[in-house]
C-alpha cells in the first residue's frame, strides 16, 4: 500500500497539487510580513495615538492615583465599570493633548530655548536657598527618568506650548455693544423698597403654657436637658521642663559631648568643580563610541593649554553649566554619579583636570576650581551653647528614665499614686471636672481623655497606664470623682421650657398675622395703617416688598 502511494505521488497531477499548496503557504507567509496590524487606539485628524502611548499614559495616571489615594484606589480598581471610565478618561486626555499640539503647530506657536532656560532656572524645585543649583537640577530630572537634560527640555517645551495655547484661549473674551450697555444698566441699577419688621415678642403677652405642655416638651426633648458625664482625676505630671531645673552640668560633661560629636562642629572640605559633558544616547554603542572619541579629543586640547571655560561654552552638552564655563559650584559627596564623585574628589590641587570620566549622562572632563579645607569650631567658641545643649539632653534622658519608673511603680501599686509620685519626686494633683471635650491642657489631648473615661480608671478604679502627651510631658491618672450622665429634673428646667414654649407660640401667632397681611397685600389692599398702628417697628420708602419676622 505504501508503495502504491509513493508511486502515485510521482505523477504530474500530484506534483501540480503539491506546487499549489507550497505557493499558498508562501504567499500567506509573505503577507504576514508585509501586512502590519494597526494597533493604534485613536486617530486624531489623520494622526494616530499608538497603543504604546496609551499604555504609558494609563500606567502613569494609575501610579499617580495609587500614590494619592492609596488603598481607596485599590478598592476602586476592582470595579470594572470604574476602570473602564478611567481608561476612557486617559484616552480622552490624550486626544485633547493631540488636538492642542496640532492647533499649536497650525498656529506656529513656539517656545524659545531662552524661555525654557529661564523657566528651569526659576523653578523652585531646582533651587537651593533661592538660587538655581545645577547639581540639584541634574539629580532631580535623573530621578524623574530624564537621563539627559535635553530630554527634560523637550518635555518642558511641549508642556509650555500646550499651556500657552490653552491659557490664550481661556483668557480670550469679548462683549458686544448691547451687552456692555446692559451690563452698565444692571451695575448702576437702584431699587427703592419699603419693609416692615414684625417682632414676635409683641405677641408673647397673654400667652399661657399648661403643665401638660411643659411635661410633653420635657419628655420629647430630654437630650436637651442632659448633664453629660464628667470625671475628676488625681494625676502625676512629669515634664522635661521641671526636671531640667535640677540638672547639673560639669565642664567634663560639656567637653565629652564636644569630643563625641566633633562631626557636628566640623565644616567638611568644600570643593568647587567645573565640567565639560559630551553626552551620548544610552544603549546606542555607536553614539557612545563617537562621544568617547570627542571626549578624548577635548582632553587633548585641554592638555595642550586651551581654556577650559571657553571649551565648556562651545562643546559641553550641559548647556546650563556651559554658559558659566562649566561651573557646577560647590559639590558634596553623593550628589553626583559615583564615578563623577570618585574622580572629582580625587583631585588634590586647584587647576587639576581628570581624565575622561564615564557616567550615565555621558563622558565628562572635570576641573577643580576652588578648594576649602576642613574647618573645626574651637571648643571655647561653642562651650556656652553646649552647656544648654547638654542640660537639655540630660533632662530628656532623665525624663525617659523616670517615665519608665513611674509606669512600673504605678502598675505594681495600682491602688494609689503616692508611691509613684514619691519615686519620681512629683506631687499628686487633682483636675477640675472634665468632660469629653473643651478641657484645659493637658486634658485637651485625646489620649488623656480616653484614659480618664476608660474602664480601667472608672470601673476597675485602678491607675491608668502612662500617657505620653508629648516628648516632654507624661501623665498617670486615677479616679477622684465621677458624675454619670443624667437628665436634669423637670423642676430644674421648668422655667426654661416655659420660656421656649411661649416663644414658639408667639412666633406661630406672628406668622399667622403675617400670612393674613400678605393675603390682603396681594389682592391690592393697603396694609400700611395696620402695620404702623399694630405691629411694625420700622417703615421705609415707597412700596411694600418684604415683611420680616424676628
Amino acid at each position: 500500500m505504501l508503495e502504491d502511494i509513493r508511486e502515485s505521488s510521482q505523477g504530474l497531477t500530484a506534483k501540480i497539487i503539491l506546487g499549489l499548496i507550497i505557493l499558498t503557504f508562501a504567499v500567506a507567509g509573505i503577507g504576514s510580513y508585509t501586512n502590519s496590524v494597526d494597533t493604534s487606539v485613536a486617530t486624531v485628524n489623520d494622526e494616530k495615538i499608538s497603543e504604546q502611548e496609551f499604555n504609558k499614559a494609563y500606567q502613569a495616571q494609575r501610579n499617580r492615583m495609587a500614590q494619592q489615594y492609596g488603598e481607596m484606589f485599590e478598592t476602586l480598581s476592582n470595579d470594572s465599570n470604574y476602570m473602564a471610565n478611567f481608561r476612557q478618561s486617559v484616552l480622552d486626555n490624550l486626544i485633547n493633548e493631540k488636538l492642542i499640539d496640532q492647533s499649536a503647530q497650525d498656529l506656529s506657536i513656539r517656545v524659545s530655548d531662552e524661555r525654557i532656560k529661564e523657566t528651569i532656572r526659576t523653578m523652585p524645585e531646582f533651587q537651593v536657598e533661592g538660587v538655581f543649583d545645577n547639581n540639584r537640577y541634574l539629580a532631580i530630572i535623573n530621578q524623574a527618568g530624564f537621563y539627559q537634560s535635553s530630554n527634560f527640555r523637550d518635555y518642558l517645551r511641549i508642556e509650555m506650548t500646550r499651556r500657552q495655547l490653552s491659557q490664550a484661549l481661556i483668557g480670550t473674551e469679548f462683549n458686544l455693544p448691547y451687552q456692555e450697555t446692559l451690563q452698565q444698566k444692571l451695575q448702576s441699577q437702584t431699587r427703592n423698597i419699603r419693609f416692615a419688621t414684625i417682632s414676635a415678642k409683641k405677641f408673647e403677652a397673654g400667652i399661657e403654657v399648661s403643665e401638660e405642655e411643659v411635661k410633653n416638651y420635657y419628655q420629647t426633648n430630654q437630650a436637651r436637658f442632659e448633664n453629660k458625664e464628667k470625671v475628676k482625676v488625681n494625676f502625676i505630671r512629669l515634664t522635661v521642663e521641671d526636671i531640667a531645673k535640677n540638672i547639673e552640668v560639669s565642664d567634663d560633661d560639656v567637653l565629652a559631648y564636644y569630643q563625641d560629636n566633633i562631626a557636628s562642629f566640623t565644616q567638611p572640605e568644600q570643593r568647587r568643580v567645573s565640567h565639560i559633558l559630551i553626552a551620548f544616547d544610552e544603549g546606542d554603542t555607536e553614539s557612545e563610541a563617537t562621544a568617547k572619541v570627542e571626549a578624548e579629543a577635548l582632553l587633548a586640547r585641554l592638555t595642550q593649554g586651551e581654556d577650559f571655560a571657553t571649551l565648556a561654552k562651545t562643546l559641553s552638552s550641559d548647556t546650563f553649566s556651559g554658559e558659566n564655563g562649566g561651573d557646577l559650584e560647590y559639590i558634596e559627596p553623593g550628589v553626583m554619579d559615583p564615578e563623577f564623585d570618585e574622580a572629582a574628589f580625587a583631585l588634590t590641587s586647584v587647576g587639576d583636570i581628570t581624565d575622561i570620566v564615564k557616567t550615565s549622562f555621558g563622558y565628562h572632563v572635570i576641573k577643580l576650581t576652588e578648594l576649602k579645607p576642613e574647618v573645626i569650631q574651637n571648643f571655647t567658641d561653642v562651650k556656652s551653647d553646649l552647656y544648654v545643649k547638654v542640660s537639655e539632653i540630660k533632662a530628656q534622658e532623665k525624663f525617659y528614665t523616670q517615665t519608665q519608673e513611674m509606669a512600673r511603680i504605678s502598675f505594681e501599686f495600682p491602688d494609689s499614686l503616692e508611691d509613684a509620685a514619691t519615686e519620681v519626686n512629683a506631687k499628686v494633683e487633682t483636675s477640675t471636672w472634665l468632660s469629653h471635650n473643651g478641657n484645659p491642657a493637658p486634658f485637651d489631648d485625646a489620649k488623656v481623655i480616653e484614659a480618664a473615661f476608660s474602664d480601667l480608671v472608672l470601673q476597675d478604679n485602678m491607675n491608668s497606664d502612662v500617657i505620653e502627651v508629648s516628648d516632654s510631658v507624661s501623665l498617670v491618672l486615677r479616679l477622684n470623682e465621677y458624675q454619670e450622665a443624667n437628665v436634669k429634673p423637670i423642676a430644674e428646667v421648668e422655667a426654661q421650657i416655659k420660656t421656649i414654649l411661649v416663644a414658639q407660640k408667639a412666633t406661630e401667632k406672628a406668622q399667622s398675622v403675617i400670612d393674613e397681611l400678605l393675603v390682603q397685600f396681594k389682592v391690592g389692599n393697603d396694609i400700611t395703617e395696620q402695620l404702623t398702628q399694630n405691629y411694625a417697628t420700622s417703615l421705609l420708602r415707597k412700596m411694600w416688598r418684604v415683611i420680616v419676622l424676628i
